[in-house]
């Protein structure tokens, strides 16, 4: 079996391109306690299904993806606590930052992304966390993010196919399951007419029912019955990609309560002007980072945040462009 397959069925690594960079790190094997570790040097090797694996460097499989690794750093370097909080992380994705912030004790974690599909099962299944799909964070008001809550939240109502969901039958039989007895009045039996619009009825309803027409109706599923979809936190995290945080943050900072956090990871190739970039994407010209800095905090002071800090990501993004972040915080 190839070796990131192996890592991902074994349970070592939650997608290929983590066990990818698990065996960047170093990963052995060997197929008995007295048989000599071997080396994985390419990601193609092939491991026996019944091997044994060594991790050299579990740093990587620490988290979902490697993003929370990068916020990991930037909490420890802030030393901002995000235990018991209320967090809302923009650009959720597979959920690393999610990952991140749970397992260092939030509370809870809305996470919103313009995809669909992308959250980790592990992270989608747990109670702690809602995953809103489909929505662009440049655009999201407080009643838009409570709807989509509530519909990630909800399931549907199969309507029951009994007397009760279904229209008034105009002969009381009809709704006594064809039952008559002695004392049975027919004085408020319907007319022709009224018969044939009851068949109308049931027949527009059965035809939007093939359709896929018929209005649906929601509801909360049960384990979610409690959790709290208040569009307001203690602390908005994001880690967004082709689009600038100064067009993202005038909306996202307004879910932030009184006193709240602000912790973002800045790409600097998505602040800067195209001819600003260099080949591949990668900013190379170390003086824009000012420029970018600038531009961020200015971003912040005009929506009332206070930048506490600007940080240095400590991993580089994957295209190997220098990533930072910016630390603000709400006035109490």
């Amino acid at each position: 079996m190839r070796a990131d397959v192996f890592l991902v069925e074994a349970g070592h690594a939650a997608t290929r391109s983590q066990a990818q960079r698990l065996i960047a790190a170093g990963v052995e094997w060997r197929l008995s306690p007295l048989a000599p570790w071997q080396k994985v040097t390419k990601n193609g090797d092939d491991i026996p299904s019944v091997a044994e694996v060594k991790l050299l460097d579990d740093a990587e499989a620490k988290y979902i993806s490697r993003g929370g690794l990068k916020l990991e750093g930037a909490l420890l370097a802030t030393g901002l606590s995000v235990a018991g909080l209320r967090c809302l992380d923009v650009g959720q994705s597979t959920g690393g930052f999610t990952d991140c912030l749970l397992q260092q004790g939030a509370a809870q974690v809305i996470g919103v992304d313009v995809g669909h599909g992308q959250l980790h099962e592990r992270l989608r299944s747990d109670l702690r966390v809602v995953c809103v799909e489909g929505v662009n964070a440049r655009s999201l008001t407080a009643q838009a993010l409570q709807e989509a809550c509530e519909l990630a939240l909800s399931e549907v109502v199969e309507a029951d196919e009994d007397n009760e969901t279904q229209p008034e039958a105009p002969y009381s039989w009809m709704r006594n399951g064809g039952l008559v007895d002695e004392a049975y009045d027919d004085s408020g039996d319907a007319k022709d007419q009224d018969i044939e619009a009851f068949k109308s009825e049931r027949a527009q309803r059965a035809e939007a029912r093939a359709q896929g027409t018929l209005p649906v109706q929601r509801r909360r599923r049960a384990e979610c019955a409690g959790v709290d979809t208040t569009p307001a936190f203690d602390l908005v995290t994001g880690d967004l990609s082709f689009i600038s945080l100064t067009l993202v943050l005038p909306a996202i900072a307004a879910f932030l309560r009184p006193d709240g956090h602000l912790l973002m990871l800045v790409k600097p190739q998505f602040e800067l002007q195209p001819g600003q970039v260099g080949k591949g994407g990668v900013v190379r010209d170390a003086a824009l980072y000012a420029v970018v800095e600038k531009r961020i905090r200015d971003c912040c002071a005009e929506l009332g945040l206070a930048v506490q800090a600007w940080l240095d990501s400590p991993i580089q993004g994957g295209d190997g462009n220098h990533e930072f972040f910016v630390y603000a915080r709400r006035a109490p």
